[in-house]
């Protein structure tokens, strides 16, 4: 079906004689064939939002419509690809078109050419079922692709090719007469399909100890990481890409800067994967969708991300998606929306603002998967939100807050005593905590719980005397609340704070985490004991081994055993102090 353009509005456009085309679709517009995507339908007429620039186009410039919605394109060759918003392999169209990208250029997101290793794992006459895994191909040294019978098809294994090298088109496959090939489709406003839903219980460990310690993510849990301008928002997202205990990553760049999706271009491929040695990429997938880029093209990139993230769920692996920032897209959302000059909700965003919101956030979760087993797969979702002026009573933030469950509020006075990753730890929450007691207990230490908690309560206590000392200064206070301070110190010196660019601290496992509390409490109530026993406070501020406490986070992981030693040399100087004994 062809129409023909009868407005031209920046990215959106509205054409006629477009009577048969349904919500969603995808059409090419203008002799130059740019790509677009029905919003809205009034009639014959179709409101289209152009995912290039538009410049150019005139009324009566022909649109073709495609018949099908905007999919992606699902198989091997997805690990270690650079996408824009909709699923063009950046570096194909730089190889095109050169630095600057042209319009109309169509490209394949999953290369025709290239052959894969294909091993079968089922045979002729077997039984299937959507979800099941029917062969293998080994895509990067760490990522097993699975490829599944596709959602929608169940019947018996005419036949399974041998194993050898394909493309991703050809025919490796076939179940009741519908071939099958390493390939598949799907529409990315659609979530895929699964048999049940699981409530998370376990951990997303990501080496960040404000994070792992006091506001853990569960797997197949969803966060927020709202902060203003210079808080440290990509940073503790590149963290988490970098260090959580994720089978795969989808990082989807929407409508940031383009020098912050060029650090994580230059990074990933260098950085070496502690799981596995391998390089980061070697498990990544990248979405680059910078604010330069088009601004429709922007509100499709969550969902190409998250696609693709449900994709390798379906194989049984745990995803972690970050979206950096909701907030860019929600602004995509608004300008489409005044353009189609809809009624607008608070701030000019449109009405529906958070029930799309809450549509990205629900797509992650745990999940028993399609297929005759019993596989359970997961995708994390972590959201940056930027609200102006760091106001988080604006509606993104607000309509986000209403759906995730962990709220990893930064803050601009942190960020300005340089204290990263700036998670403000008396506003920011996890309403995983009650469910993650257990795990925590079972496998890294019976009082774990007991001494997070303890922490928290020593940083409270210290936000309550700072009332004071504000008032009357320090020397008002008697030496046990000194102390509390001096320890509520140490906690966001030597524990909160993380230097993301340090070889040893940039990631702490749960081990390492459980004894560097243990020390830090460990000396604060060795020296509560002390000072009962009239021991000068000053005496012991200045002893030693604070220095060795303060300086644990920089101990290797191969070395824990340090940590025993430098908990005995508490005991022994802190005892010397209160025989009146020598303290070295």
């Amino acid at each position: 079906m062809i129409g023909k353009i009868t407005k031209v509005s920046g990215p959106l456009i509205v054409a006629e004689g477009l009577a048969d085309v349904e919500m969603y679709d995808v059409v090419k517009v203008s002799d130059k064939k740019l790509i677009g995507e029905v919003i809205e339908l009034r009639d014959d007429k179709a409101s289209i939002q152009v995912y290039e620039e538009t410049g150019g186009l005139t009324v009566g410039d022909p649109v073709e419509s495609t018949g099908a919605p905007l999919s992606v394109e699902l198989g091997p060759g997805l690990i270690e690809s650079i996408f824009d918003g909709i699923q063009r392999p950046l570096n194909i169209l730089m190889a095109v078109a050169g630095n600057r990208i042209a319009r109309g250029i169509e490209v394949n997101a999953l290369d025709r050419n290239r052959k894969w290793h294909f091993v079968p794992v089922r045979k002729a006459g077997e039984r299937v079922t959507a979800g099941d895994v029917i062969g293998t191909v080994q895509e990067t040294p760490v990522v097993l692709h699975k490829i599944m019978v596709p959602v929608g098809m169940e019947g018996t294994l005419d036949f399974v090719r041998e194993e050898g090298d394909y493309t991703v088109t050809e025919l490796i496959a076939q179940v009741d007469g519908r071939d099958v090939a390493m390939m598949q489709r799907w529409p990315v406003r659609k979530g895929r399909p699964y048999k049940s839903k699981m409530s998370p219980d376990f951990p997303m460990v990501t080496g960040q100890r404000v994070i792992d310690t006091l506001f853990p993510i569960a797997k197949g849990g969803a966060a927020a990481v709202p902060g203003p301008f210079g808080s440290g928002k990509t940073v503790v997202q590149h963290q988490l890409a970098k260090w959580a205990d994720a089978d795969i990553i989808v990082y989807v760049g929407c409508g940031e800067r383009g020098n912050e999706m060029t650090d994580v271009l230059r990074e990933f491929p260098e950085l070496k994967d502690p799981r596995t040695g391998e390089p980061l990429m070697k498990r990544t997938v990248l979405i680059a969708n910078t604010s330069d880029m088009p601004v429709a093209a922007r509100e499709a990139s969550i969902y190409t991300g998250i696609t693709i993230a449900e994709y390798f769920r379906d194989m049984g692996y745990d995803v972690a998606i970050m979206a950096d920032s909701t907030s860019r897209w929600a602004e995509a959302l608004r300008e489409m929306s005044g353009r189609l000059e809809e009624m607008p909700g608070e701030e000019g965003y449109p009405a529906y603002l958070a029930s799309r919101i809450a549509e990205f956030y629900e797509r992650a979760g745990i999940v028993n998967v399609l297929g005759s087993g019993n596989t359970v797969g997961s995708i994390s979702a972590i959201g940056a939100v930027s609200p102006p002026g760091g106001d988080l009573s604006e509606p993104v933030s607000q309509a986000t807050l209403r759906i995730v469950k962990v709220f990893w509020g930064l803050s601009a006075q942190l960020a300005y005593r340089r204290h990263f990753p700036a998670i403000d730890w008396l506003t920011s929450y996890s309403l995983y905590d009650d469910k993650l007691e257990n795990w925590y207990s079972e496998h890294v230490a019976e009082d774990f719980n007991s001494l997070k908690t303890e922490l928290s309560f020593v940083l409270q206590e210290e936000n309550q005397l700072n009332e004071i000392v504000r008032l009357v200064g320090m020397d008002a206070l008697g030496a046990r609340d000194r102390l509390t301070m001096e320890t509520a110190k140490s906690i966001r010196e030597d524990y909160l704070h993380q230097n993301a660019f340090h070889d040893v601290d940039t990631y702490t496992s749960l081990e390492k985490q459980y004894k560097m509390m243990k020390l830090i409490l460990g000396f604060y109530h060795e020296a509560l004991d002390a000072l009962d026993k009239g021991v000068e406070l000053n005496d012991l501020l200045g002893l030693p081994v604070r220095e060795q406490i303060g300086r644990s986070k920089y101990i290797e992981e191969t070395h824990l055993d340090r940590f025993d030693e430098i908990m005995r040399n508490i005991k022994k100087q802190i005892n010397a102090l209160a025989s009146g004994g020598d303290n070295a």
